[in-house]
């Protein structure tokens, strides 16, 4: 079968849906609702190319190619529109990539893993990565002016977190064993971070009463950012500052447990519904149209597989 792609006659398959089509000819189509192993139905359109035909934006995730089809894949009004399908995913998801501690240390300390590891008593792991960086036996953070603790989220609740002090207080642990606990944060500049935006003062009440752990952290850091496809795409399109800002209503920080290790965390959820048509009775939507959420019912917990969360785009599902 031919097609042409950007007035270019190619030869294709015909039996795959045109994503894969095109990525085995060479071309990067981005994708977020789509998965090549698992069921899916067209919803971001971060995929989309235009038919020349009549000038229609199609999602090249559900469409077949057919004898004579002529396509672009990546003019100026293609990319136009893929980068403005994202931006409006952005405005729906409310989280911040990396944490703000994180973000501006000046010894490149990833202080939000750091502080991960202190709280759930991971002393070595905190010890490791922590050495991994500075001399832990004239550790910088003495002499630091601390914008981590200027720019630390906690201290829009009520006071933000000693993070010199206990920086200092993990680098004294003499008897910390060495272990494998490389940093995850990606701190490029060309790296694309959402921010997550200001707390409602519900929200402030809410997150004094379940962030109280020995740090009182509030680990803003999202915990799936290195396998974020939505991040990954925002990157590619070069996308600094969404233009819409971030709108969604979904309450920040909400992690619901949902079997052995799997959370879900709706705040992060972008609503492709892949995590829902690869599920029996586990999650489902709720509501429609710009309501619509993607829940995970109480009696359907036991029937969801932690390997839901590989195909996840977001971070809103992961293994913690």
């Amino acid at each position: 079968m031919n097609i042409t792609i950007n007035n270019k006659t190619v030869e294709v398959s015909g039996q795959k849906p045109l994503i894969e089509e095109l990525r085995q000819i060479g071309y990067d189509i981005p994708s977020l609702c789509y998965d090549a192993n698992a069921k899916h139905q067209a919803s971001c359109m971060v995929c989309m190319v235009m038919n020349v035909a009549n000038g229609q934006m199609i999602p090249s995730c559900s469409t077949f190619p057919t004898e004579g089809m002529q396509i672009e894949v990546d003019s100026e009004e293609v990319l136009s529109m893929r980068r403005m399908s994202i931006e409006l995913l952005l405005s729906d998801h409310r989280a911040d990539c990396e944490a703000p501690c994180t973000i501006v240390c000046p010894s490149k300390i990833d202080a939000a893993q750091v502080l991960l590891h202190y709280d759930r008593g991971q002393m070595n792991e905190a010890f490791s990565l922590l050495s991994s960086v500075v001399d832990v036996n004239n550790i910088p953070c003495a002499d630091c002016k601390a914008p981590c603790e200027k720019a630390c989220r906690r201290g829009t609740i009520d006071k933000g977190v000693s993070i010199r002090q206990i920086m200092m207080e993990i680098a004294s642990m003499k008897d910390a064993k060495s272990v494998d606990a490389h940093s995850q944060a990606n701190l490029s500049k060309d790296v694309f971070a959402s921010k997550l935006g200001r707390y409602t003062d519900a929200e402030k009440e809410w997150l004094k009463e379940v962030y109280s752990q020995p740090s009182k952290c509030l680990h803003c850091a999202c915990e799936g950012r290195d396998k974020c496809k939505l991040r990954e795409c925002a990157t590619k399109a070069q996308i600094k500052s969404p233009r819409y800002g971030v709108s969604s209503r979904q309450v920040v920080k909400e992690q619901i447990h949902v079997k052995d290790n799997l959370y879900f965390e709706p705040a992060k959820c972008i609503r492709c519904g892949l995590c829902v048509y690869n599920s029996q009775d586990g999650f489902t939507f709720k509501h429609r149209g710009f309501d619509m959420q993607v829940v995970i019912p109480e009696d359907s917990k036991k029937n969801v597989d932690e390997k839901i969360a590989d195909i996840c785009p977001t971070g809103a599902l992961f293994i913690q």
